[in-house]
């Protein structure tokens, strides 16, 4: 999953206390200094960001020096990593998560099924169209529910068919036969674009740019850990059946 534009999302407030002169020293560098936290040895870690990546950095006990990288245990866990992974980008997931489940999206398949799959979709993606194919036998018995939200990024004419297909009277429906059909059931065009749907198309847009993607499938889901997964482009199948589920 890219990280980079991720952070952006969370409101990162640091402490109002003094942090000691080394750690001073490396935010003129242009890291964000977020949170303190327990190091080994008497050392005192320090969590940032530079440049929308994690970073940490590690004091020594006497307060005078800065060490600026990954800590090791004496197994060769990256132990940096994985307080980086819990207290940065899985709340950031979660955030993206909770923005997906508010976007303007098709449903296809139970409500009640036990993993949701987001997928931005644009109605002249030959890939999209195929992903919507392989999904199928997941949707179809229960066990997925695919979550398409559509934007315009292929063609020209791609954010006014997108605001047809959610202008329809039953959007669902609409898609289902459109991606059925090989795209030979498009919705006919209104003479102008609505603007409560075309809205959507740009809302949808902004949000895939934030995710960091910029090509169709863009496809999201939570993992078994909870944490949130990205998959750009067609799956293989091996990362197919793990997105379901199998």
């Amino acid at each position: 999953m890219k990280r980079l534009l991720l952070l952006t999302l969370l409101p990162f407030c640091a402490s109002a206390q003094e942090w000691p002169a080394p750690v001073k020293a490396i935010e003129k560098q242009g890291i964000t200094i977020i949170k303190s936290f327990p190091g080994p040895n008497g050392m005192t870690g320090y969590l940032g960001k530079y440049q929308e990546m994690g970073v940490t950095i590690y004091v020594t006990p006497d307060g005078k020096h800065a060490i600026s990288g990954y800590l090791y245990d004496d197994k060769g866990v990256n132990l940096s990593e994985k307080l980086i992974q819990k207290e940065l980008y899985e709340p950031a997931g979660r955030e993206m998560w909770q923005r997906l489940e508010k976007a303007k999206w098709i449903s296809d398949g139970k409500a009640d099924a036990p993993r949701k799959i987001y997928v931005f979709a644009d109605p002249f993606c030959p890939y999209c169209r195929q992903f919507w194919q392989q999904a199928r036998p997941w949707v179809e018995s229960g066990k997925v529910e695919l979550r398409t939200v559509l934007v315009g990024v292929i063609k020209p004419e791609s954010p006014a068919y997108a605001a047809a297909i959610l202008k329809a009277k039953d959007p669902a429906k609409a898609w289902h036969d459109y991606e059925q059909s090989g795209g030979k059931t498009a919705p006919a065009l209104p003479a102008s674009v609505p603007a409560e749907q075309a809205k959507a198309v740009n809302m949808n847009q902004k949000l895939m740019d934030e995710l960091g993607a910029n090509v169709t499938p863009a496809i999201y889901y939570m993992n078994d850990d909870n944490v949130l997964q990205q998959v750009v482009g067609l799956p293989d199948e091996e990362k197919l059946n793990l997105m379901m589920g199998k």
